[in-house]
């Protein structure tokens, strides 16, 4: 008996002894990457999502499961410039701070990992895993460059990959590519969702200069519902990463299907934006209730491209989720970043309101966003006229920034202005006599690798109500501007040489009210 006590002892202390080796190796680490300056390189975003080296562009994969949120994205880990893509990985509790895990799915025979969509395969349908265990399915496009550059038609093809450890390592199935292509050059992006009146997998599929809908039972063989979109939206670009789903209409009983296509070029600030569909779906067709002109965004800003929401979100939390890229085709690989290239926007919900321009779709960040929020200040309620200093405000780049306005009828514009002892400034706002919420970065600092990123972006409000509502996140090189209570949406990059350290209000050719006004400090999640 006492030997195993002595044993229980000695084995005791070597735990304890590990766990204080492992203790001390953390604290080494967190040190280490401060001495280093982890994620503190000029313009690193310290509230968003971004890899730690390397190239990023599209979300892909996105899935809730066991308390996570998994993330995966574009990326090419040995250099700042697009290359061969694989699925990059990351995890989070709460969609606001983010775990890197290894890289998910790698280049293969096959071709490169292009974009695509994850589920959760509950009933099992595939066969790969159990009831018990049901498998997470990655649904991607395989590229092959060398088709590509040969000038063959067919290069992008569907496959899939399964998980049966929480998405942690990945099997590419056997039998890929399970959706080949028959000579269409742009076949890509597949967005894959459980639709439960029709008992069937349904995908929704980039192709060209529209997108098609195929059903299947098992993720596995895939057939051809039909079309949508050859006369309908904005044809500026390639269309890209569609996703479909379905969005109860706030205080109804109604619900509508929503569509979301992502074009290269053709934005409403021009370069890459991503247009929505309403409508209705069957199980078979998509139909647009809108005119086949009507162009809706997602985001009117010029830096928030590819989005698309996350799957098997509990029926409890009920919230459709959404996360974009935060970037633009036009400058994505020339912006002035070193050792990372990209990062995705925060975390939004997604809703439908009847608005005073017809139902529309609106975007707020996730409301577990307040977790990193510290530091609050309250602005004195004024009535604004040129620029007010606010030198009483404790202010950092990493804000979150809450205005409202009233008796705002004689001026021109009006909001919230940036600057820095550079003379370089960025201004945000609402502007009565245009209609359009606003963001200026025409002189906001370094510009010169893109001829269209020094301009004044605009997004057309689709309220009556004599009350402007302003909501900005500031982070070290974006902002991110919900007028309206996310009606209106804008996503901007901006690079100043310095940080902004001074921040005012303004308004031009007349005052506003300030009827309301908080600045609160973020924490890094970093």
């Amino acid at each position: 008996m006492k030997r195993i006590n002595k044993l229980f002892i000695s084995l005791l202390q070597g735990t304890l002894l590990v766990l204080l080796v492992q203790c001390q190796q953390a604290d080494s680490n967190k040190e280490m990457q401060t001495e280093t300056g982890y994620y503190q390189e000029q313009y690193r975003p310290q509230f968003h999502f971004s890899p730690e080296s390397g190239w990023m562009n599209d979300p892909n994969g996105m899935f809730y499961y066991d308390g996570e949120y998994h993330l995966f994205y574009q990326h090419y880990p040995d250099s700042t410039v697009w290359g061969p893509m694989h699925w990059a990985h990351a995890v989070s509790t709460d969609m606001v701070s983010w775990e890197h895990l290894p890289i998910g799915l790698y280049p293969d025979d096959l071709g490169y990992i292009f974009s695509g969509s994850a589920v959760v395969d509950w009933k099992n349908t595939t066969g790969f895993g159990s009831e018990d265990n049901p498998p997470m399915v990655a649904i991607f496009t395989h590229h092959s460059a060398e088709g590509s550059k040969a000038g063959r038609t067919d290069y992008q093809n569907q496959s899939i990959a399964y998980s049966l450890d929480k998405g942690r390592t990945w099997t590419k199935y056997e039998g890929n590519p399970v959706l080949p292509n028959q000579g269409i050059k742009d076949f890509r992006d597949p967005k894959v969702s459980w639709h439960e009146a029709s008992q069937k997998w349904v995908m929704i599929l980039a192709v060209w200069d529209h997108v098609e809908l195929y059903g299947s039972p098992d993720l596995k063989s895939w057939n051809k519902l039909s079309d949508f979109g050859l006369e309908h939206g904005n044809h500026g670009g390639v269309w890209e990463c569609p996703d479909l789903f379905e969005l109860p209409i706030e205080g109804s009983d109604e619900s509508r299907w929503v569509m979301f296509v992502s074009i290269g070029r053709g934005g409403p600030n021009k370069g890459s934006a991503t247009q929505y569909f309403i409508g209705q779906f069957d199980g078979q067709q998509f139909t647009n209730e809108n005119s086949k002109e009507t162009e809706l965004w997602v985001d009117a800003g010029p830096d928030n491209y590819a989005g698309v929401t996350w799957s098997d979100i509990p029926k409890g939390d009920g919230r459709r989720l959404f996360i974009g890229w935060m970037s633009n085709w036009e400058y994505a690989q020339v912006v002035p970043t070193e050792k990372w290239r990209s990062a995705m926007t925060v975390a939004r919900a997604l809703k439908l309101q009847q608005t005073d321009a017809g139902l529309r779709m609106t975007s707020s960040p996730v409301q577990e966003f307040i977790k990193v929020r510290a530091e609050s200040n309250e602005i004195s309620t004024q009535a604004v006229s040129g620029a007010v200093q606010l030198e009483n405000i404790s202010f950092t780049t990493l804000s979150d920034v809450r205005l409202e306005f009233t008796d705002f009828v004689q001026s021109s514009e009006f909001g919230l202005k940036l600057s820095n002892e550079a003379g370089e400034e960025v201004l945000m706002g609402y502007s009565p006599k245009t209609g359009q919420f606003f963001i200026d970065r025409s002189k906001s600092g370094i510009s010169d690798f893109h001829e269209l990123f020094a301009r004044r972006q605009t997004a057309e409000r689709s309220s009556a109500s004599d009350v402007i509502k302003l909501r900005i996140l500031l982070d070290a090189s974006s902002i991110e501007l919900f007028g309206d209570e996310g009606s209106s949406v804008m996503t901007a990059l901006v690079f100043p040489t310095s940080a902004y350290t001074k921040v005012s209000l303004f308004s031009k050719d007349g005052s506003a009210q300030l009827t309301s006004g908080q600045m609160s400090t973020v924490n890094s999640i970093w």
